[in-house]
């Protein structure tokens, strides 16, 4: 079939795009880069020509409140007029899991603002919320970072490889809708604080990992199960002490 990734050349979407190739679907990368844009709706009609499934991997340009809730809306708004307007029948949207948990940062407000609409548009669809990608660990990191200090709050962390985060969304995008959510998981929890002394330890970063209950991330308290999934969730096969990347500084 022939399904369109929106954000087709960025981390998750040019893993989906081969991934989903190699399974014998026609696969197209739709990105500004390649002359499609959400923002503006430039080429959104042409791309989804005989479209069955799309699906939306993109994320914003800037993560600043207003900017970050502008694009999301003004995107999916776009591009659910245009899947309609093509007989799209299957929406599939990544999102992140804990969104509605952290309404006090603005890019979580803006990701259930824009399911929001999904939600409320006539096209069947699928919400993917997966948790942290190990590939974002160490940006985390330089976030959660005071002078030569990271805290990191005693609380539930279960990220996952960008591989699986990129396979679990297209085996999700080639089934029924499922009209609902699905979360997607690592296959290990660990404890935050723990989690990212040791990687810091195997980038031989000289920071210190401090444990604070009360450490923000991105602005926001956690609880302790504020970025893991439910029971039920769908989990990754890499382990994070088997993932390529794990002992680059600059991932």
């Amino acid at each position: 079939m022939k399904i369109v990734v929106i954000g087709g050349t960025g981390l998750i979407g040019s893993k989906l795009v081969t991934q989903l190739r190699e399974h014998g679907h026609e696969a197209v990368a739709a990105a500004p880069s390649t002359g499609v844009n959400t923002l503006t709706g430039e080429g959104l009609a042409d791309v989804l020509v005989g479209a069955s499934v799309v699906i939306d991997v993109s994320n914003a340009p800037s993560f600043e409140d207003a900017a970050v809730l502008e694009f999301f809306e003004t995107s999916t708004r776009n591009l659910l007029v245009a899947e309609a307007a093509a007989g799209v029948g299957h929406h599939v949207a990544l999102s992140v899991v804990g969104t509605e948990r952290l309404p006090d940062n603005g890019y979580f407000r803006a990701k259930i603002a824009q399911e929001s609409l999904i939600k409320g548009s006539s096209i069947p669809f699928s919400i993917v919320h997966a948790t942290q990608f190990f590939e974002f660990v160490r940006g985390i990191a330089d976030d959660a970072t005071e002078g030569g200090t990271v805290r990191m709050a005693p609380v539930l962390f279960q990220p996952i490889a960008g591989e699986d985060v990129a396979q679990a969304v297209g085996r999700i995008a080639v089934g029924s809708p499922v009209n609902g959510m699905v979360e997607v998981g690592g296959p290990e929890q660990f404890r935050m604080d723990e989690f990212f002394r040791d990687a810091l330890a195997a980038w031989g970063d000289p920071r210190e990992v401090v444990t604070d209950p009360h450490a923000r991330y991105f602005g926001a308290e956690l609880g302790k199960r504020t970025l893991v999934p439910g029971d039920g969730a769908v989990l990754g096969q890499i382990r994070y002490a088997d993932w390529p990347g794990r002992a680059t500084p600059g991932k």
